[in-house]
């Protein structure tokens, strides 16, 4: 199949759904339509699933609640070409009752720390899917869905400057989204000005984030072995997006 170069895919139903393929790599680019990260999918309807299946998409991991799933569900949850998975990766952290002046950091080095046995078994999952893309997603393709780009792209030798130029691409995606995030809030009674932070998309966020994994564990793969994973599959992971890993 004939594979486009394009990063965003743009497929009736989704915002925010891009490949992590075409970033520059010591040697070469990384691999197309290997992974594809995303808002949430709910919008879908047949014609977008069946563009998602054509583009090769085999795999899909579901990074939402629990209550986020039961309110718009997956569509590819049950369709048995497809895998699907779901792990709630922000599950029992509040980020409302975070205090630090940047409380998507906060949140993220919160999920980095709290939430290791998750982001592992995303991971996992991820290395050893099967022929085709693996789609990982959460309900902006922001937050959940950025840290777990942040670190297949960190594994795969892309520098932290690319990473961080990735994560912020997520901020002109989801701008027409932005004001169904905030009436939803209210509707949930979350005060306003209190969520609105969390829809930022700030480079500096991730470029902190990285600073912080490796001030702490030296290096991406140094936390993923960290977290349990064994060696053999950070080398999954990486052969996933880089040819002859």
């Amino acid at each position: 199949m004939q594979i486009t170069s394009q990063r965003h895919l743009a497929i009736d139903g989704t915002f925010n759904l891009r490949d992590l393929g075409g970033y520059p790599l010591a040697g070469g680019r990384t691999r197309w339509r290997r992974l594809l990260r995303s808002d949430g999918l709910h919008r879908l309807g047949e014609e977008g699933i069946a563009s998602l299946l054509a583009e090769g998409v085999a795999t899909v991991i579901d990074l939402r609640r629990d209550a986020e799933c039961r309110a718009q569900p997956n569509p590819f949850a049950n369709r048995p070409t497809v895998a699907y998975y779901n792990v709630s990766l922000f599950d029992q952290l509040a980020p409302e009752a975070m205090s630090d002046q940047n409380v998507l950091y906060d949140l993220y080095i919160q999920a980095l720390v709290r939430r290791q046995e998750a982001i592992a078994q995303v991971l996992r999952w991820i290395a050893d899917a099967g022929e085709g893309a693996v789609l990982f997603h959460c309900t902006a393709g922001k937050d959940r869905t950025g840290i777990i780009a942040a670190l297949l792209l960190a594994v795969a030798g892309v520098e932290t400057a690319t990473i961080v130029e990735d994560y912020a691409l997520t901020k002109a995606r989801i701008a027409p989204l932005i004001s169904i995030f905030l009436e939803d809030a209210a509707a949930r009674g979350t005060d306003i000005e209190t969520f609105r932070p969390l829809l930022a998309c700030e480079p500096e966020t991730m470029a902190e984030t990285m600073t912080y994994i490796t001030r702490t564990y030296g290096s991406v793969d140094a936390y993923l072995r960290a977290i349990g994973l064994a060696p053999v599959t950070i080398a999954r992971l990486r052969s996933r997006l880089v040819e002859d890993a």
